[in-house]
């Protein structure tokens, strides 16, 4: 997709100088390992930049935790990134760190980070009520969800951004296959405005119908075929590498995958900088392949379990054809698979909590950074999926998240891409493109490289009401606990977070936060807030409100760590690791 923001290393260093020297002659001293106070209450006095009343009354920060991590000893099985967040004043928080985070602001713009109200949150967590409801800042506010069939949002009144919505009323349907979404929008704007993952045999019917218009999405994605390698036979370390060379990938991607998709060499798209540092993945050679299971005494008399979801992503427009495919493949290396369809709702917080033993599953990239895909799935703060960390990628993980020089960061990341390769937690399958349609009168609409389209700027027509046709029900409208793109899409238009990323881009912009700031060793930043915003039942917005959105998933012992199935993926994967966090 021509819009998409292509960041080569040069421009990551050029950005990590800009954020770092922006505060050197005002920047705040580093935090202490020790512990830190609560702040000093402080009183509120500026006018309200987003245009309301703010309130005089004194106001009483919090600080999470009371006494913060201590970073030069941290607490038993803690790997996290945050030593404390603090509420300096009613529009100032402060995060400090342990060690610099050179994503940090793409980190808070994703949709999991979205700010709660403190008061709403603490009433409806402990019920879960807030799974099926939504009370945040954004563009559109929630009216309804009839189970099995919509959702409605409706344009938020009083919204404080500069881009007010532009539809009164805002529904996502959804239909499993791509088959039923196109016909959906092929019905006319009365069932369909916009459909999401055009199947790839579609692309020219959509391009050839003059009433619809094709938007692609660039392939910031990967399809990987994932090992639990705690579970036999796939603990032993050169079996997996045999089947790593036995799966004819190009096979796959040639098969089932639209133009601009390609064969991953890498588990990361290489427009990232380090993804393509080190090794390609092993070449397809199906005679090594059996040679070495042979070798590795391998079980071919029995039945293996392959697990898969049906439902459609953008990493995976074909999911059925896919799970048949590596099961001929496997059959043609002698091994016998048993093809599991699992539930969709389920599927996300079963594989997190390491239930498959061999499995299909994928990512759309959040931002553009190493951390957002190998972290996410290989270090500290990973999920249970591929079962045991590895601790050298881990460590080498670790350190590459806070290095701050561009070229030592690259020689990290090939060091990490060459023992992914020789651990072979997961075959990397493709990097899938993707497409969106519209009809053509609409106007306004994108197709993120990260996923996260927005529907505020979209002008349907000469309609007052936008209707988008996703692949699956949404599980949930508490985005802290929810991984999936459906889900988090939701989320986008109800929920501003401190930064955002720009609209079919990948840049990231203020959003609740008029500018976040580092220090100068980058442990400590400081967020400056919109004042004056509202929630949608009317309640203010201020610095409380992000420190308890953060802490609630921050720490596995919070009174508000509820969610929906209670695995908050997220977070972990995103800053290293939970506070107090659960037994494995």
């Amino acid at each position: 997709m021509s819009r998409t923001t292509r960041w080569s290393p040069l421009a990551v260093l050029g950005v990590v100088a800009i954020l770092f020297s922006a505060c050197n002659s005002s920047a705040s001293p580093s935090p202490s390992s020790a512990a830190v106070a609560p702040s000093t209450p402080a009183s509120a006095g500026a006018s309200a930049s987003a245009g309301a009343s703010v309130s005089a009354e004194p106001y009483t920060g919090t600080s999470y935790p009371d006494t913060a991590v201590d970073c030069a000893s941290k607490p038993a099985g803690y790997t996290g990134e945050f030593s404390q967040i603090k509420a300096v004043d009613r529009y100032t928080v402060e995060f400090d760190l342990c060690a610099p985070d050179v994503a940090f602001l793409s980190k808070i713009a994703f949709a999991t980070n979205g700010i709660q109200d403190s008061d709403w949150l603490a009433k409806h967590a402990p019920d879960k009520s807030y799974v099926k409801t939504a009370n945040g800042t954004g563009p559109y506010m929630f009216k309804e969800w009839v189970s099995g069939d919509h959702i409605t949002l409706e344009a938020n009144p009083n919204y404080w951004g500069k881009d007010k919505p532009i539809a009164k009323t805002l529904i996502f349907k959804w239909a499993e296959t791509a088959e039923k979404r196109l016909q959906d929008l092929q019905a006319g704007s009365g069932t369909a405005d916009g459909i999401d993952n055009v199947a790839p045999d579609d692309f020219d019917t959509v391009k050839n119908d003059p009433n619809l218009q094709l938007i692609n999405r660039d392939a910031f994605t990967i399809l990987y075929l994932g090992f639990n390698v705690d579970k036999a036979p796939w603990n032993n370390e050169k079996v997996r590498q045999a089947i790593a060379m036995g799966i004819d990938r190009q096979r796959i991607n040639d098969t089932f995958n639209p133009p601009g998709s390609e064969v991953a060499d890498f588990f990361t798209p290489c427009s990232v900088p380090g993804a393509c540092e080190g090794d390609k993945w092993y070449g397809y050679d199906k005679a090594a392949a059996i040679q070495a299971l042979k070798d590795a005494n391998f079980d071919f008399s029995k039945t293996y379990d392959l697990y898969f979801r049906p439902k459609v992503r953008g990493y995976f427009p074909n999911p059925p054809g896919v799970a048949q495919d590596i099961q001929a493949q496997f059959k043609d290396l002698g091994i016998d698979l048993k093809v599991h369809t699992e539930d969709n709702a389920t599927y996300l917080g079963n594989s997190s909590k390491g239930q498959y033993s061999l499995f299909l599953l994928g990512w759309g990239g959040d931002y553009p950074d190493m951390t957002d895909f190998v972290d996410y799935h290989f270090g500290s703060g990973a999920n249970g999926a591929f079962g045991k960390k590895f601790d050298d990628i881990t460590a080498l993980l670790t350190q590459g998240a806070s290095e701050l020089d561009a070229t030592k960061r690259l020689d990290i990341y090939k060091q990490a891409n060459n023992l992914i390769r020789q651990h072979v937690p997961m075959i990397p399958l493709n990097h899938a493109a993707s497409a969106v349609a519209y009809q053509a009168d609409v106007t306004g609409a994108q197709a993120s490289p990260l996923g996260n389209d927005v529907f505020w700027i979209v002008k349907p027509g000469d309609r007052d009401q936008i209707v988008f046709e996703q692949n699956a029900e949404t599980a949930g409208l508490y985005c802290g606990d929810e991984s999936d793109g459906d889900s988090l899409r939701n989320c986008e238009q109800i929920y501003d977070p401190l930064y955002t990323y720009a609209p079919g881009k990948t840049d990231v912009i203020p959003n609740l936060a008029t500018e976040c700031k580092p220090n100068d060793d980058g442990t400590k930043w400081t967020c400056s807030l919109v004042q004056g915003v509202k929630f949608h039942d009317g309640a203010d917005f201020d610095a409380n409100d992000v420190v308890t959105t953060f802490a609630a998933q921050w720490d596995a012992k919070h009174p508000l760590h509820v969610g929906n199935l209670g695995t908050f993926d997220y977070f972990p994967g995103l800053f290293g690791g939970f506070l107090n966090p659960p037994a494995s």
